[in-house]
């Protein structure tokens, strides 16, 4: 089993004075949510997650030596430049500098180097879907390039397996958008290779039933977030149902690892929407309470379920700590599902947005020189 030591560099075969590498990597959505943590960002409970193809941050990583004048300077700082959308983003720099405090044990020589870091999502900024799980792994998808070049003999595995960890540090569920079109982390007796520490593709055959699922993204509230995954998080410590929610999920993900091998759509939907509401229900009834949802919200639900009952087609919803709905459903049941979504949900939406995409793969390199 690997523990935490196993991901301290030691040391590096070559030198490496510049260069750049571009990783993008997806947002995901989880169906058995993790909501609750201890410390150094471990899950309370294991979750699952699709994740998607379009809705991903593309990141630019470039990277100088540092290079002194007198012997008693040293390398006793973070230095980095940070550009959104090539232009200066001051206020997302705390976030960097916070996770890269976070895995300089496991990264030493990242104070070796001066770095611009030149990020931009696929989806609007601001849309209310989650960047930050998109946006760190990213980032750590290319200090594991870096890596890898000061050691090549780094094999595949335990590249992706860092870049996993590493990320779980800068945001929880960012270790689940790097390799897998379905990714579980946390340790669950029935998942192979499962960890608290990274988060593993599914290890079984997945059913064709969900080969291509669609995930078409209502943006219903593109505001912040009325409270952040940090403070919904710790408020699990003291919550009276807490006990019994971190029992329910590794539960729920059992039934889904059997749902995703023999394809059973109509209990797919029962155990995803029961995780989305569960989720707000652990956030109504915490101290202090928050309920995300919006009416919009709940009308687009209940037009979901109405459709459903009607047409027999196996739509069903989840929710992230927000207002937006992902509408989730087969491939081949794709022409009427959008075709409802436009008549009926879109009115429902800020701005008439939504977002249509799918599972996908996890982390991609696109350039490295």
């Amino acid at each position: 089993m690997i523990s935490e030591t196993d991901f301290i560099a030691q040391q590096y075969s070559t030198e490496l004075n510049q260069g750049s590498f571009i990783w993008s990597a997806p947002s995901n959505i989880a169906l058995v949510k993790y909501w609750g943590k201890k410390q150094d960002q471990i899950p309370a409970n294991p979750s699952i997650s699709f994740t998607l193809n379009k809705c991903k941050t593309i990141t630019k990583l470039g990277f100088e030596k540092k290079h002194f004048d007198k012997p008693s300077e040293t390398n006793s700082t973070f230095s980095f430049d940070l550009l959104f959308e090539g232009q200066p983003k001051e206020d997302f720099k705390p976030k960097i500098q916070k996770f890269l405090e976070r895995i300089e044990k496991y990264c030493p020589y990242l104070k070796n180097y001066h770095f611009t870091i030149d990020t931009q999502n696929t989806f609007p900024h601001s849309s209310g879907i989650a960047s930050s799980a998109s946006g760190i792994a990213a980032l750590a998808m290319n200090i594991m390039s870096l890596e890898k070049e000061l050691n090549p003999s780094m094999t595949e595995e335990y590249f992706y397996k860092k870049a996993s960890f590493l990320a779980r540090l800068g945001s929880g569920s960012a270790c689940r958008s790097i390799r897998g079109s379905i990714v579980v982390w946390g340790k669950h007796q029935e998942i192979e290779e499962s960890s608290d520490l990274y988060g593993v593709a599914f290890s079984s055959e997945i059913h064709s039933n969900f080969n291509n699922y669609q995930d078409t993204i209502l943006l219903v509230d593109k505001g912040e977030k009325q409270v952040s995954s940090t403070v919904g998080h710790d408020l699990m410590h003291n919550h009276p149902f807490a006990t019994q929610r971190f029992l329910q999920a590794p539960e729920n993900l059992s039934k889904l690892k059997s749902i995703l091998e023999n394809g059973n759509l109509e209990e797919f939907i029962k155990i995803v929407e029961s995780e989305a509401l569960t989720l707000h229900a652990m956030m109504m009834t915490s101290m202090p309470y928050f309920i995300l949802m919006k009416p919009n919200t709940l009308e687009i639900i209940n037009r979901i379920w109405s459709f459903r009952n009607e047409t027999k087609i196996p739509v069903c919803f989840t929710l992230d700590a927000g207002a937006n709905v992902h509408v989730l459903y087969p491939e081949n049941n794709k022409i009427e599902t959008l075709q409802f979504i436009k008549d009926e949900l879109v009115g429902y939406c800020q701005n008439g947005q939504y977002i249509c995409d799918e599972i996908g793969f996890g982390s991609q390199l696109i350039l490295e020189n």
